[in-house]
């Protein structure tokens, strides 16, 4: 009886490590398996979240599209005045005269020089325009002398800007300069003057300067 008792306790302390060790092996898996457990908030770590957003299409109003303003008539100008050559053209080796339109009008006491109907300055809505003016030879003789003058001439131009008459009204000094004036403006080219959208013709005046001054 004596000796059964020290192999029981043999067998009960050999039976007691093993469960003991079997519970902290237990107990060490269960531990372990508790850190390395990732939490179920974290399973997403990591993915970016793209929220999609449907853009709503703006919402197209009714343009109302302005009523047009009345376009204003713009003021009628004033037609341009019969304009000559510039002044300082008269100085150059040329001697070539000047134009001046300070004369140039429209004459009512000319009207009856003319068989056909002219227009007068009353009456026309557009006076006519030179486009092309033939230069002047300045008499080789008045040159040298150095004489100056004007001549002072009537035109009648045609429904076509031609030239058709050429009258010399005034002149001086006399007779100086009178030929080279009226042959030099036969040759010009006018626009022609206007009535009611239709080209007239028309008396008109115009001097011509002769000048040596530079």
């Amino acid at each position: 009886m004596s000796s059964a008792t020290p192999t029981r306790r043999i067998r009960l302390a050999g039976l007691l490590a093993a469960v003991l060790g079997t519970v902290m092996v237990l107990t060490l898996l269960v531990s372990m398996n508790r850190q390395f457990k990732k939490p179920a908030d974290d399973g997403d770590e990591g993915v970016s979240k793209i929220a999609v957003v449907k853009k709503e299409k703006p919402k197209t109003k009714d343009v109302v599209q302005p009523k047009p303003k009345p376009r204003k008539q713009p003021p009628r100008q004033a037609p341009a005045p019969l304009v000559g050559l510039d002044s300082g053209l008269s100085g150059l080796d040329f001697g070539l005269p000047s134009f001046d339109d300070s004369g140039m009008d429209l004459g009512k006491s000319l009207l009856g020089d003319s068989g056909d109907v002219v227009m007068t300055d009353d009456s026309v809505d557009q006076p006519p325009r030179p486009i092309q003016q033939s230069p002047m030879q300045y008499p080789p003789r008045a040159k040298a002398q150095g004489v100056t003058g004007y001549v002072l001439l009537s035109l009648l131009i045609s429904p076509t800007g031609q030239v058709e008459q050429v009258k010399v009204l005034e002149a001086q000094p006399a007779g100086v300069f009178d030929d080279v004036a009226a042959a030099g403006v036969k040759t010009w080219k006018f626009e022609p003057a206007m009535y009611k959208g239709e080209q007239v013709r028309v008396w008109a005046r115009q001097k011509v300067r002769f000048d040596l001054s530079s």
